[in-house]
């Protein structure tokens, strides 16, 4: 069995928040499928933009490392985001007659803008390390999110609209390229001492609290 004691230690600090996300009445409209599309479409877009910042801070990722694995791996993951996720994006957007163009001069809100800024300036200022803390935990919370859904909406996955948006994020391989991303912190931080392990723990728990703000800007559809 794998030891994954930092990654453990970040998800038990903002476990309160992540219980959080599965009684939003966001995450509940895509279980259930009574989101209204506007409200998708206002996230979709912001998510969009969202991820080529966080495609940027993973960048940063490989100006940080020092072993050329971990460089590759940093690497993968911009790849990864913009050729792989942001595909279920373009799927929708297509289905929502958006052209990638138009998408791109969409405005971030505020929300979008101060969650990215913050990720950023960790990935400038800090190490491979801080930046797994920064990344993690859009992608676990994502994972997390959509599991519970498939245990307790069965047919979620089975939605004309929202199933894609589902199926994605509870998918197998989702879940593999999670565990590349929690072996790489765990690897960064052998050895860390019990102050980088907590600067580590508040750069998730702020990550968190930012996906909390991320799903009320949704919801609300707020600028």
């Amino acid at each position: 069995m794998k030891n994954n004691q930092t990654t453990e230690r970040l998800l038990a600090a903002s476990r309160t928040i992540w219980e959080g996300y599965l009684t939003h009445p966001f995450v509940q409209g895509i279980a259930d499928g009574s989101l209204a599309v506007d409200k998708f479409r206002f996230y979709l877009l912001q998510d969009y933009l969202y991820l080529f910042d966080y495609a940027k801070v993973f960048a940063q990722g490989v100006v940080k490392s020092r072993e050329p694995e971990v460089m590759r791996t940093f690497a993968a993951y911009v790849e990864s985001i913009l050729g792989g996720e942001m595909n279920v994006h373009r799927g929708y957007m297509k289905r929502l007659g958006i052209t990638e163009e138009q998408a791109e001069t969409v405005k971030p809100s505020l929300s979008n803008l101060s969650y990215t800024a913050y990720m950023r300036a960790v990935a400038a200022e800090e190490g491979p390390a801080e930046i797994m803390a920064a990344v993690l935990s859009c992608a676990l919370s994502y994972e997390y999110i959509a599991k519970w859904i498939v245990a307790n909406y069965p047919d979620a996955e089975k939605h004309e609209f929202y199933g894609e948006w589902v199926q994605s994020y509870a998918s197998e391989g989702y879940a593999a390229e999670n565990v590349r991303l929690t072996d790489l912190m765990e690897h960064l931080t052998a050895g860390y001492s019990e102050q980088q392990l907590q600067r580590l723990t508040d750069i998730f728990v702020d990550c968190s609290r930012y996906e909390a703000m991320f799903w009320d800007m949704a919801w609300n559809e707020a600028m």
